[in-house]
């Protein structure tokens, strides 16, 4: 076995402890000590893989979600997307939910935030490139914000209320975002920049 494997196998190890600590208590009471003493492990090899416990639950929400949704093309598989995003968050509603009553939703955010802006910039410029056209900075700053904060919301949501949609109506939706609403926000833009340069 690789040095990496006996890594990951080990972050494995601690991630399963954390996660079946929370089905028993609150995340801010979980201790590094729990942790350890749950696993078997030594205080040395949790601070060889994490800086601490918080740095442990975003690794588990990355390897077990943000990394797979990373991998797909999410404007053409974004059906495979959705149904694979549905269903973790249905099972392992009870970490975001001990997350979200223990740290506050703004560190939840947090923990993904910057994988979402980079999934959500990942989409618009492929749209750019596919209507063949280029935005400013700004706007796509803005629109990166924009949807990731409702991508995060509506992660919270589905956690705390897994019956508030259903797949087939999230995938709908998120068809008429990726199709309708973003291209034509990027055309329009592209339009007025046009017009403006033209009246020069």
């Amino acid at each position: 076995m690789t040095n990496e494997e006996v890594s990951y196998n080990t972050k494995k190890a601690l991630a399963d402890t954390l996660k079946e600590l929370m089905t028993r208590k609150p995340f801010s009471k979980i201790t590094v000590s729990e942790i350890i003493r749950e696993c078997n492990v030594n205080r040395k090899t949790f601070y060889y893989h994490f800086e601490d416990i918080y740095s442990l639950l975003k690794w588990i929400f990355e390897q077990e979600a943000i990394d797979i949704v990373k991998k797909y093309d999410l404007i053409n598989d974004y059906t495979d997307v959705i149904n694979f995003v549905f269903d973790y968050v249905q099972h392992n509603a009870f970490i975001i939910s001990c997350t979200y009553d223990s740290l506050g939703r703004d560190v939840l955010k947090s923990f993904f935030y910057q994988d979402f802006i980079s999934i959500t910039r990942k989409i618009i410029i492929s749209m750019e490139e596919t209507l063949d056209i280029r935005v400013s900075d700004d706007l796509l700053n803005f629109l990166c914000n924009l949807f990731t904060e409702g991508m995060a919301g509506m992660l919270i949501q589905l956690a705390q209320h897994p019956n508030a949609y259903k797949k087939e109506q999230l995938i709908e939706y998120y068809s008429i975002i990726i199709h309708t609403s973003i291209p034509a926000v990027l055309l329009d833009y592209a339009k007025k920049a046009n017009d403006k340069g033209s009246a020069l």
